[in-house]
């Protein structure tokens, strides 16, 4: 990391809150030099965790909190209340210009609610996209929405489409994306109304490489490398995905422990599968960007442990490092005057 990033941190989000998010900074602190964390919550866990993983005092800042957003929390009911939560108060630090960027595992829906309406989005944007990367082929597809936007216009897709684009072209060095549309066929004529009116925006639009429709199974070929969909087909998706590689590993648990001859080559077998298992193992690809704000937002999934959070500071970080509300700015404004 060639420059400083200042992360404000929500202590109290997630499944396990700060006995895991506390011991994942301090690794992350040591890993990276330029790293400055401001840790947002309740004083008496933080204050504890902190001298016990001896945090370095010159790199570390304890914001005191006094309420928490809970997993069962209504999203537009936090704008009115719990002002005082570790969530939002560590957007309001990225908003004030104190932090860079925020990271937060907790509740989905009422993060995406508070940094809309604390940071705004970019310009040209209706609405912010979840966009995560999954491996396929050994390199990844990045795909949004995967949860904010239920239902989307032909205009709100395109938008996830230039975003995409653009934040993929940022984070991985590839110039032209292949930016792709998540349908049920290849073909031009299949899908809803809505798919294939965006289709033909995209078509018409020379700076994006779109590539037409990809169809579910061809997620995992290395057909696009940013697929576009509305946040429940994208959510759909990416729970299925987990799951199956979840049930995958529980078949190959099984078929070892019953095969005398597998039991033996257990050893060996594993040390071979070891490299797959890992690059498929989701938790090391934890922490979403939720691109079209105003400010670097990244979410950690609820029940991450303690590697799969030093994967989403990460992730955190290197959004930081890029600038993304800025360029994607400046690229929609491109692509929407090709458009005119």
């Amino acid at each position: 990391m060639s420059t400083s990033v200042r992360l404000a941190v929500d202590v109290m989000g997630g499944d396990f809150g700060p006995r895991c998010i506390i011991p994942s900074v301090a690794r992350c602190l040591e890993q990276i030099p330029g790293l400055h964390v401001t840790l947002v919550g309740s004083p008496e866990p933080m204050t504890r965790l902190c001298a016990e993983h001896r945090l370095p005092q010159d790199r570390i800042r304890l914001v005191h909190t006094s309420e928490t957003i809970h997993g069962d929390d209504a999203p537009a009911s936090v704008l009115r209340s719990k002002r005082d939560a570790s969530m939002r108060v560590a957007i309001e630090l990225v908003r004030d210009g104190h932090a860079d960027g925020c990271l937060s595992a907790g509740n989905t829906g009422a993060l995406m609610v508070l940094a809309k309406a604390l940071l705004g989005t970019v310009e040209g944007i209706q609405r912010p996209a979840i966009m995560a990367a999954l491996p396929v082929a050994g390199r990844f597809c990045h795909v949004l929405d995967l949860g904010a936007n239920v239902d989307c216009s032909a205009r709100q897709l395109f938008e996830f489409a230039v975003m995409g684009s653009e934040a993929v072209s940022e984070l991985t060095g590839v110039e032209q994306p292949r930016v792709g549309l998540l349908n049920i066929g290849s073909e031009v004529n299949k899908g809803s109304l809505r798919v294939r009116e965006v289709s033909e925006l995209l078509r018409d639009t020379p700076s994006l490489n779109y590539i037409g429709h990809v169809e579910g199974n061809e997620l995992f070929l290395d057909r696009a490398d940013v697929v576009v969909c509305d946040g429940f087909v994208g959510n759909v998706m990416l729970k299925a995905s987990e799951g199956l590689v979840q049930y995958m590993q529980q078949e190959m648990r099984q078929a070892f422990a019953g095969n005398l001859l597998l039991r033996l080559l257990g050893p060996v077998l594993r040390r071979a599968l070891r490299p797959m298992a890992e690059r498929l193992n989701p938790h090391q690809y934890n922490g979403v960007s939720l691109l079209g704000l105003r400010g670097v937002v990244v979410k950690s999934h609820g029940n991450a442990g303690q590697p799969a959070f030093e994967a989403a500071i990460r992730q955190a970080v290197r959004a930081c490092e890029s600038d993304m509300p800025q360029r994607i700015a400046a690229r929609l404004a491109r692509c929407r005057g090709e458009l005119l």
